[in-house]
C-alpha cells in the first residue's frame, strides 16, 4: 500500500512540487501514527513513533523527514502537551537519517546496521537533555538515566530503521530517484553541471548566503524576542501568584496576634500568659505551606526590629522575644514607612537564604494604630525551577520550528531561485555558436530545464529562452544561402512515398544510442514492422494500390507511436524507435497496433489495400549485452520474423 501511494505521489508534475512534498510528509506522519497505534493495540514495549520520520528522511531527504517528525509531535501535543517539546528529538533523528542515507548507508544491509547506534545516541542524548531540563530538579545521575533510556531506545530504533530499510528495498529505483528531487521546480540537473556551477560561483557572499543569513538572523531575533517576552510575562505572573499566596499566609498570622498584648509579649516573652499558644498557632500557619521559610512578628522602632515572635527552623535558631534585629540593607528605603506604621510593598531578595519574597503586614489596634508587623519570608526558588522548565519548553518548541522553517526556506530559495538562476547562467555561459546542431542542442537543453516556479523566475526563464531562441532564428535568417541546403537535407531524410523519416534519418538517430551505450546511459527499444502480403496486393491490384497499402501501413504505425518515432527503412519495412517517456508505453502501444491489425483483418467493409497486415517484433536495449543499436535492431528483426512465421501458420487463404 505504501509503495503504491509513493508511486502515485512520485508522478505528480514538477509544477505541483509543493503538493508532492506535502504528500510525502503526510505519508511519514501516517507511518508514525500507524506505529503508535500498533504499539498501543498490542501493548508492545517499544514506541515505533519515528518509523515514518526515518523512512521519509531516508527516501526524500532533510525537509520531508524533518517536517514528518516535527508535525507528528505537534499533533501529538494536542493529546499530550509534552510531545511538542520532543519535536527537536525527531528533527535531530531526521537530520541524522537524511545525512547517512545521502552517504549510502541505507543501500546495503551491513551498512544500515551502523546507523542504529548513531541514531540511538542522538535520540537518547537529546531526549535525556530535554527531560532533565523539564524536570523540577536536575538529576545527579545522568549516566543512570542515559542507560535506562538506552534499553528503551535501542530495540525501538533498531526495529524502526530495519523496517524502513526493507520497505525501501521494495520501492523501484526510478521512484527513489524522483523522491530525491523533491521540491525541485525544474528538470533534473546533471552532476557535471552542478560541479561546474560550484566552480564558477566563487563569490565572497553568494545570494544564497545573503538570503539565508538574513532569514536566520530575523528568525532568531523573532524567536529570542518572543521567548524573552513570554518568559517575562510568565515570570511576572508567577511572582504575582506567589505574592497572593504569601499575603494570604501572613494575613492568617496577623489574625492570630492580639494587638493589645504586643508590648506584654515583647516585655515578658515566654513568661506572658498565652504566648506559647500563639506561637504554636504560628508554627501551624508556617507548616501549612512548605515554601514559608521564616515567619516572625516585629515591632519596628528607631533602633531596629524588636522581636515579638520568631520561629525556629531546622537550620536557623530563632531570636528570643525582646531581641533587637538590625535593619537589613534592602529595607533602608522602606524605613520611613515602617516607622510610620504604613504598609510596604513586597520585597524580592536573593541572599544567603536563597531567593525570597518578604512581606510585612501591619498589625493594627482598635484605633487604627500600627503596633507591630507580621513578616514572612516566602521561598521563590520554585519560580527559578519552573522558569528553567518554561524556557526549556519555549526553546525546544521554537528551535524545532526554527529548524523546520529554515530547512523549508532553504529548499525554497535553492529550488526556486538559486538553482534556476545558476542553470540559466551556466547555459548562457556555455552556449555554443559553432554549428547549427550545437545551437539547436543548446536551445533544446535550455528548454529541457523546464523551470516551473510560477513566479518571476519562471518569467525570467521564459524571457531568457525566448530571447535566446529568437536570436538564433535571427542568426539563421542571415544565412539564407543555407536554406536550400537545409531543404535538401530534409528531403534526404524523408521517404518519398510515405513522407516518413527514412533509413538515413534512422541511422543518424540511432547513432546517438551507440554513444549512450558507451557512457552507460542508454535506454531505448526498437520495434520492427514488416508489412505482410505487399506482393499479393501489387500482383492483384497493381503497384498503385500497393503504394496505398504501404501508406496506410505507415499511417497505422504513426497513429499508435507518433510520426516522429516511425521510420521507413525498406520497401515493406518500418522501424519504430522508442526512448524517453515513450519507452514506458512500449508494451501498451505494441498491443494496441496488433489489436488494430487484427480488427482491420476482420472488417468486411474495407478494401484489401486498407486491411493492413504486418508482423511485429520488439527488442529492448539490454545493458551489458548490447554493444550497439544494431544489435538491438537485429533482435527486433528476429522477433518480427518469429511473429511472421506464426501469422503465416494461422493463415487460411
Amino acid at each position: 500500500m505504501i509503495t503504491k501511494l509513493l508511486m502515485y505521489i512520485s508522478k505528480i508534475k514538477i509544477e505541483k512540487a509543493f503538493l508532492k512534498l506535502m504528500a510525502t510528509c503526510a505519508v511519514g506522519m501516517l507511518l508514525n501514527i500507524m506505529g503508535i497505534i500498533i504499539v498501543k493495540e498490542f501493548q508492545l514495549p517499544i514506541y515505533l513513533d519515528t518509523i515514518g520520520t526515518i523512512f521519509i528522511a531516508a527516501l526524500g531527504g532533510y525537509a520531508p523527514g524533518i517536517a514528518a517528525g516535527f508535525l507528528t509531535n505537534f499533533i501529538g501535543s494536542f493529546f499530550d502537551s509534552e510531545e511538542s517539546y520532543y519535536g527537536m528529538v525527531s528533527i535531530l533523528l531526521a537530520i541524522t537519517t537524511a545525512f547517512l542515507a545521502g552517504k549510502g548507508y541505507y543501500e546495503k544491509f551491513p551498512k544500515v546496521l551502523w546507523t542504529i547506534p548513531l541514531s540511538v545516541f542522538v535520540t537518547i542524548f537529546s531526549g535525556t537533555f530535554i527531560e532533565e531540563m523539564l524536570s523540577f530538579s536536575l538529576s545527579l545521575d545522568i549516566t543512570h538515566d542515559f542507560l535506562e533510556h538506552f534499553y528503551e531506545e535501542f530495540p525501538d530504533k533498531s526495529l524502526s530503521i530495519l523496517l524502513s530499510f526493507f520497505i525501501l528495498k521494495f520501492i523501484p529505483p526510478d521512484i527513489k530517484k524522483r523522491f530525491k528531487l523533491l521540491g525541485k521546480m525544474q528538470a533534473p540537473v546533471s552532476k557535471e553541471m552542478l560541479t561546474a556551477i560550484k566552480k564558477t560561483n566563487n563569490f565572497t557572499l553568494s545570494l544564497r548566503t545573503k538570503m539565508l543569513s538574513s532569514l536566520m538572523a530575523i528568525t532568531l531575533f523573532v524567536a529570542a524576542f518572543i521567548s524573552f517576552i513570554s518568559y517575562r510575562i510568565y515570570h511576572d505572573s508567577m511572582v504575582e501568584d506567589r505574592k497572593k499566596i504569601a499575603d494570604g499566609i501572613v494575613s492568617m498570622a496577623v489574625n492570630e496576634i492580639d494587638p493589645k498584648r504586643i508590648d506584654e509579649f515583647l516585655e515578658k516573652g515566654y513568661q506572658a500568659e498565652g504566648y506559647f499558644d500563639v506561637e504554636k498557632r504560628l508554627y501551624k500557619i508556617r507548616a501549612s505551606n512548605s515554601d514559608v521559610k521564616f515567619l516572625y512578628v516585629y515591632k519596628i522602632m528607631e533602633d531596629g526590629c524588636h522581636v515579638v515572635f520568631d520561629l525556629d527552623t531546622a537550620t536557623v535558631k530563632a531570636s528570643e522575644p525582646g531581641d533587637i534585629e538590625t535593619f537589613d540593607e534592602s529595607f533602608e528605603e522602606y524605613l520611613p514607612d515602617l516607622l510610620a506604621g504604613k504598609p510596604i510593598k513586597p520585597i524580592e531578595n536573593d541572599d544567603k537564604y536563597g531567593y525570597l519574597l518578604t512581606i510585612y503586614k501591619p498589625v493594627y489596634n482598635s484605633v487604627g494604630q500600627c503596633v507591630a508587623y507580621a513578616g514572612i519570608d516566602f521561598s521563590m526558588d520554585i519560580i527559578n525551577n519552573y522558569g528553567r522548565m518554561f524556557i526549556t519548553k519555549v526553546i525546544a518548541t521554537f528551535s524545532g520550528l526554527v529548524i523546520l522553517i529554515f530547512v523549508f526556506v532553504l529548499m525554497l530559495v535553492e529550488n526556486n531561485i538559486i538553482l534556476p538562476v545558476n542553470t540559466m547562467a551556466y547555459c548562457a555561459r556555455n552556449f555554443a555558436y559553432d554549428s547549427e546542431t550545437a545551437r539547436a542542442q543548446n536551445i533544446e537543453y535550455m528548454r529541457r530545464l523546464d523551470i516551473k516556479t510560477r513566479d518571476e523566475i519562471e518569467n525570467l526563464y521564459s524571457a531568457f529562452l525566448k530571447t535566446t531562441s529568437d536570436s538564433m532564428h535571427y542568426f539563421e535568417n542571415l544565412k539564407r544561402s543555407k536554406i536550400q541546403l537545409a531543404v535538401m537535407e530534409e528531403l534526404a531524410h524523408k521517404d518519398a512515398l510515405t513522407g516518413l523519416k527514412n533509413k538515413t534519418a534512422y541511422n543518424e538517430y540511432t547513432a546517438k544510442f551507440d554513444a549512450d551505450i558507451v557512457e552507460g546511459r542508454a535506454n531505448f527499444a526498437i520495434i520492427m514492422i514488416d508489412v505482410n502480403f505487399l506482393k499479393k496486393v501489387n500482383d492483384t491490384y497493381g503497384h498503385e494500390y500497393g503504394n496505398i497499402y504501404l501508406i496506410n501501413a505507415g499511417k497505422l504505425a504513426c497513429s499508435v507511436f507518433g510520426e516522429d518515432k516511425v521510420y521507413r527503412i525498406g520497401g515493406d519495412e518500418f522501424v519504430v524507435v522508442l526512448d524517453g517517456e515513450a519507452l514506458a508505453r512500449c508494451e501498451e502501444d505494441v498491443f494496441a497496433i496488433r489489436s488494430m491489425i487484427t480488427k482491420l483483418q476482420h472488417d468486411s467493409t474495407l478494401q484489401p489495400w486498407e486491411k493492413v497486415s504486418a508482423a511485429i517484433g520488439v527488442a529492448y536495449y539490454q545493458a551489458g549485452v548490447d554493444k550497439t543499436a544494431e544489435e538491438v535492431f537485429k533482435r527486433a528483426d528476429a522477433d518480427m520474423y518469429k511473429n511472421k512465421l506464426a501469422m503465416k501458420a494461422t493463415r487460411k487463404d
